[in-house]
C-alpha cells in the first residue's frame, strides 16, 4: 500500500506555538477566522495585538483573549497527560485532514503520533446499535485494520466502540468532541484510556472542555476530514453519522453504507444513504477495492479551488463600506461572492469587515461559503 501524501514543514517554536494557542482559543475565534487573521497580520502575536480593535469595529465591547497563563495551564494539562499539540503544517498532522476546508490550525493529541500519517478509514453508526450492527463493524474493523488501515471514529457508544475495539491491533484514531481530559461517553473511560497508549486520541478543543451537543458536529467533521472513506454501519433517520456522511460528501470523501432491513428504523439513514449514492457493502472487499486507487493522493477539497485574497496590504475599510456591507447582510445565509457583487468593493475588504463581524460575534458561518448577520449584543 502507497503511504499518505508527504506533508509536514517546519515546526513551530515555543513562542509561535504558544501565539497559536491564545488567538484559536480566543471568544470568536475559529479556522476561518485564524486563517485569515494570519493572512491579514502575519503571524498569530501580531494578530493577537489587533483583535481589540478589530472586535471594536465589528461591534463588540471587548472580545475575550486567553491570559498567558491560562495557556500555560493547558501546556502543563497535556505534558501531565503525556499530550502534545501539532499545528498545522507541522509532520504528524494528518495531510488529509490538512486538505479540508479551514482544518483546525492546532490539534491535540495522545499516543503513537505516527499513525496519523497513516491512510485511515472512518467507521460510524448509531449509538444504539443492534448486536448484529456491532458485530459486523468490529468484524470489518478487523479486516480494514489487517489490510493496513488506521480506523478512525467518534468514541461514542455502539458502533463507535466496535470500531476503535476491532481495530486497537492494528491501529485506531478516537477523535473527541471535548477537551482530551474529557473524554465522553464516561462508559468508554476504559477504551479511550486503551486507545491513548496503543492507538491516538485526538481533539481540536481545549483542555478542560465539556463536551455540548453543538461540538460533536464539529468532532465529525474531524472523523470524516482524516479519512478516505466514512463506512457507515448502521443509522436512524435523524443520525449524527448522517451529518458525518454528508460532511465526508462535501469533502470529496468516499461514503460507504451497509444495507438494513427496511423494518428497521435503525437502517433507515443507511438505507437512505444508498438511494443517494452511497456505495453499498456487504463486506471489506468493497471497500479496499474503491478506496485503493485513491491512496497516495489527496481528496478534491474545495481549500484547494478558493483561495484567500490577500489581506496583508489591504487598507481599512471606512465607515460607507462597513455600512454597504453590514446593509447587504442579514437574517438569510447570504454567499460572500454575492455580497462582493452587490456592494462592488474588493473582495479583500469585504472579508475583512466580515473578519470584524465575526470576532465581535455578529457572524455566523453557514455551509457553503455562506454568512448572515446576528443581532450586536445588548
Amino acid at each position: 500500500m502507497t503511504a499518505a501524501p508527504p506533508a509536514g514543514g517546519p515546526k513551530l517554536d515555543d513562542r509561535q506555538r504558544r501565539a497559536w494557542l491564545r488567538l484559536i482559543r480566543t471568544e470568536n475565534v475559529g479556522p476561518a477566522t485564524f486563517r485569515m487573521l494570519i493572512n491579514r497580520f502575519g503571524s498569530a502575536e501580531e494578530a493577537l495585538k489587533a483583535l481589540p480593535e478589530l472586535a471594536r469595529r465589528g461591534g463588540a465591547r471587548q472580545v475575550r483573549i486567553r491570559s498567558e497563563e491560562e495557556i500555560d495551564a493547558e501546556i502543563a494539562a497535556a505534558a501531565r497527560m503525556g499530550a502534545q499539540f501539532i499545528a498545522l503544517g507541522e509532520a504528524h498532522y494528518p495531510p488529509l485532514l490538512a486538505a479540508v476546508d479551514n482544518p483546525p490550525p492546532i490539534i491535540a493529541a495522545k499516543g503513537h503520533l505516527n499513525l496519523l500519517r497513516q491512510p485511515m478509514l472512518a467507521i460510524v453508526g448509531a449509538r444504539n446499535a443492534s448486536l448484529a450492527a456491532v458485530k459486523l463493524a468490529q468484524r470489518m474493523a478487523i479486516e480494514l485494520g489487517r489490510a493496513g488501515y488506521v480506523i478512525a471514529s467518534g468514541l461514542a457508544r455502539g458502533i463507535d466502540a466496535a470500531a476503535h475495539q476491532g481495530s486497537l491491533e492494528t491501529g485506531t484514531v478516537a477523535v473527541l468532541a471535548g477537551g482530551l481530559d474529557r473524554p465522553y461517553p464516561p462508559e468508554n473511560d476504559g477504551l479511550f484510556r486503551a486507545i491513548g497508549e496503543r492507538g491516538v486520541v485526538l481533539t481540536e478543543m481545549p483542555f478542560g472542555w465539556a463536551p455540548r451537543a453543538r461540538d460533536f458536529p464539529r468532532r465529525n467533521r474531524l472523523v470524516a476530514g482524516v479519512s478516505y472513506g466514512l463506512l457507515v454501519v448502521e443509522a436512524a433517520h435523524r443520525s449524527g453519522s448522517l451529518i458525518s456522511a454528508r460532511l465526508a460528501n462535501e469533502m470529496g470523501r468516499l461514503v460507504f453504507a451497509i444495507p438494513g432491513s427496511p423494518l428497521d428504523p435503525r437502517a433507515a439513514g443507511t438505507n437512505k444513504l444508498l438511494k443517494e449514492g452511497a456505495i453499498l457493502v456487504t463486506e471489506s472487499g468493497d471497500i479496499l477495492t474503491a478506496v485503493a486507487p485513491l491512496i497516495g493522493r489527496l481528496p478534491p477539497s474545495t481549500a484547494d479551488l478558493e483561495e484567500t485574497p490577500d489581506l496583508s496590504a489591504t487598507p481599512d475599510p471606512g465607515e460607507n463600506e462597513r455600512s454597504l456591507i453590514v446593509q447587504a447582510l442579514g437574517a438569510a445565509p447570504v454567499a460572500v461572492d454575492e455580497i462582493i457583487h452587490h456592494t462592488g468593493l474588493p473582495a479583500a475588504q469585504v472579508l475583512l469587515v466580515l473578519l470584524e463581524l465575526d470576532l465581535a460575534g455578529r457572524l455566523e458561518r453557514h455551509a457553503g461559503g455562506k454568512v448572515s448577520l446576528l443581532p450586536p449584543e445588548s
